[in-house]
């Protein structure tokens, strides 16, 4: 349904990097109206400019989501991106590591995705609330804690979150969790080889593109979606 989502005003939280900007793009080709936030990396989140209004917003930051939700008063579509690898190089790094992902890869996305949706609700309006999880919080890998644990928690408030929007107006609430992908955080552990060993053995036939985690965003986001508090594991059967 390409004029779906056209004028639709839609928040990309944390948006600016490779999955961020896939679906920027996908969604600003069907005209919905973008806000784009990042937390630092201005010259990254530039070239959006284009497409999205942006913002400098820190989903930790209280002050930071208020106003990045103030960038888009008919607010109809939330995607939050905003997280962090959490990957611990030094076991003496373990506890401060894990404190700062439960932050970022938690309590931040779900009190914007939270505060998004009372926003949508006071306002009237039927919306949509796409969180990101991902395949380690599905499947068990080991020395994955500090990431996984706070996103198979995110997986469990999203699904509580989705339960508490049903109703009119009604606010779907639903989660991708990618798996391997040339783009993000996984981009690095690509090139370093670290999952070479799935496609040699025949586990996955190619790593995941950016567009196919942008086409499952624009899934959920599609205004008669009858989808909520799913989770849809974009990973090529990897963890299969």
């Amino acid at each position: 349904m390409p004029e779906s989502l056209r004028g639709r005003e839609i928040v990309l939280a944390g948006g600016s990097g490779g999955l961020g900007a896939a679906t920027a793009e996908l969604l600003a080709a069907e005209g919905a109206r973008l806000v784009v936030s990042y937390r630092s990396n201005a010259p990254r989140a530039a070239p959006l400019a284009s497409v999205a209004r942006l913002v400098q917003a820190d989903v930790t930051v209280p002050e930071d989501r208020a106003r990045l939700l103030d960038a888009a008063p008919e607010l109809y579509g939330l995607v939050v991106f905003a997280g962090d690898p959490a990957r611990v190089a030094d076991p003496n790094d373990f506890e401060q590591t894990v404190r700062r992902s439960w932050e970022v890869n938690f309590l931040g996305p779900v009190l914007l995705a939270r505060e998004a949706a009372d926003r949508m609700r006071a306002a009237g309006t039927p919306g949509a609330i796409v969180l990101f999880s991902t395949m380690q919080a599905l499947s068990v890998f080991p020395g994955s804690t500090a990431y996984a644990a706070p996103k198979r928690a995110l997986l469990e408030a999203a699904r509580i979150l989705a339960k508490e929007c049903r109703g009119t107006p009604n606010v779907r609430v639903n989660v991708v969790a990618p798996g391997v992908m040339a783009a993000g955080m996984a981009e690095a552990s690509i090139a370093a080889g670290k999952y070479d060993r799935y496609l040699q053995e025949g586990v996955i036939h190619r790593f995941g593109r950016p567009s196919d985690v942008a086409r499952a965003v624009r899934f959920f986001l599609e205004p008669d979606n009858y989808v909520t508090g799913q989770v849809l594991l974009v990973d090529g059967g990897l963890t299969l």
